[in-house]
């Protein structure tokens, strides 16, 4: 065997090494993240007794993600991906430590108001935390470019989505068990230790920080340098709308978000509406275990050669799901409901990290990974906020009192829970359709085409 083949092979073992050190610290820090932003609600609406207090923590976190996400991107693009990992881990456990101190330091009863000042400090210190976190996922993101082959991708992105399944369900049975037994202050104390942990992990794992091969940034990117534009939204607006369908991509996975935002609206209300809350809760825990199997599926499978159709037929299933389990009052059809739901979500994931992955050059990836995740997540938000509204003034009464009693309660049943259920079949519904839409669109025969034309270039070379 030749010298040079011998250097690939030990390149490619080092690597593999690499990004299995980078899924089990993300693992890690991602479930730390998860385990304080369940953990301040949890404690927030134990101590407040209100609703609109533990709302207004969901609206920080999506708001924040949204308006952070381009900046963010910027950072990964700039620094080194393993400084920058590193970098969110200290401001992490930063913010953690000076939320403890608040903690310590604040009397218990002021907490117990919810318009009081210090709680809310705290809530938003310790968010910032939390946020602060999204720059590893974007980093991890562009770094499956920089660490795995062209072919292999897909099922590595399959493994990140299954690391984020896991963190779910490690946070679904350790937030509550931490807050019962001492309120916010081992979740800080687990938070600190943790992000302590892996950055000193993290400081002997070595990572390449570019692709084999690419030594210096793309000549066509190498006036950003010069100019010192940290951010460049117009120069990521330029690169995402050079990319045939690329924009389309991204504006429909942001529709998919906005109709996303009735089940962060609704989903827990319609749950209680037919089990307790222990069964809920441990039934969220047990379909924790799907969105797994779901990664591991994909990192075993990988997403064929069109991830932007497979994209667009998980997103018929998902809608077809939404229309289905709301249909009859059942624990059964929305167990198994979110069963498929749960297991679909990483193969839509993994496809569009695919295809932003071998369409965006490599030197804007950061940029565009960042604005994907600020539009997309700029639109649950805002549903989120105006579905609970709509729903309890208008669908709600519709099926209780209302004209849908006598023209659909018949067969679809009446009271609080079938109004919500009702949202639910309206949205997917219109998922449907626009998801139909999409695939008899010129956008996605367009990146349909460049992704094929990325993927035979790839192959040749």
């Amino acid at each position: 065997m030749s010298t040079t083949k011998t250097r690939a092979l030990d390149l490619g073992r080092s690597t593999d090494r690499a990004f299995v050190h980078l899924l089990v610290n993300t693992l890690l820090v991602s479930a730390i993240n998860f385990t304080v932003w369940f953990a301040i609600t949890f404690w927030v609406f134990l101590e407040t007794k209100s609703v609109l207090a533990t709302g207004m923590v969901a609206g920080i976190f999506l708001v924040t993600t949204a308006v952070s996400g381009i900046w963010f991107g910027s950072l990964v693009d700039r620094y080194r991906k393993k400084t920058v990992m590193q970098i969110s881990a200290a401001v992490s456990f930063g913010f953690y430590a000076v939320a403890f101190t608040l903690y310590l330091l604040t009397p218990g009863p002021t907490f117990t108001e919810p318009a009081s000042v210090w709680l809310w400090v705290f809530i938003v210190v310790s968010m910032c935390g939390v946020i602060t976190g999204n720059i590893r996922s974007i980093a991890l993101q562009t770094l499956v470019t920089v660490l795995i082959d062209e072919d292999r991708r897909a099922k590595a992105n399959g493994l990140v989505g299954t690391t984020l399944g896991v963190s779910f369900l490690v946070t679904s049975v350790i937030s509550g068990l931490l807050v019962a037994a001492g309120g916010m202050l081992y979740v800080l104390l687990l938070g600190m230790t943790v992000l302590a942990l892996s950055v000193a992990h993290l400081a002997f794992v070595r990572i390449p920080d570019r692709p084999e091969g690419r030594s210096a940034p793309d000549p066509e990117f190498a006036d950003q340098q010069a100019t010192g534009n940290k951010v460049d939204l117009r120069g990521t607006l330029r690169v995402v709308r050079g990319i045939p369908g690329l924009l389309a991509l991204i504006g429909f996975s942001c529709f998919n978000n906005f109709l996303g935002g009735v089940f962060m609206a609704l989903m827990d209300a319609y749950g209680l509406s037919l089990m307790s809350v222990q069964a809920w809760g441990l039934l969220w825990g047990a379909l924790s275990t799907a969105f797994i199997v779901g990664g591991l599926a994909v990192a075993k499978t990988g997403l064929g050669k069109s991830p932007v159709r497979l994209l667009l037929q998980v997103n018929i299933v998902l809608w077809s799901v939404t229309c289905l389990f709301p249909l009859h009052s059942s624990v059964i059809l929305l167990t198994a409901g979110m069963a498929v739901y749960m297991v679909l979500i990483p193969y839509a994931e993994a496809a569009e990290q695919t295809i932003l992955q071998r369409t965006v050059p490599f030197e804007r990836q950061g940029r565009v990974f960042g604005f994907a995740q600020s539009v997309e997540q700029a639109a649950s938000p805002l549903t989120a906020f105006l579905i609970g509204p709509i729903t309890q003034l208008i669908f709600i009464p519709f099926m209780t009192t209302g004209a849908g009693v006598e023209l659909i309660g018949g067969w679809f049943g009446t009271g609080s829970d079938r109004g919500i259920a009702l949202v639910f079949v309206l949205t997917g519904i219109v998922g449907l359709c626009v998801t139909a839409l999409a695939l008899r669109s010129r956008p996605y025969r367009e990146l349909s085409g460049q992704y094929a034309g990325k993927l035979e270039l790839a192959t040749a070379s």
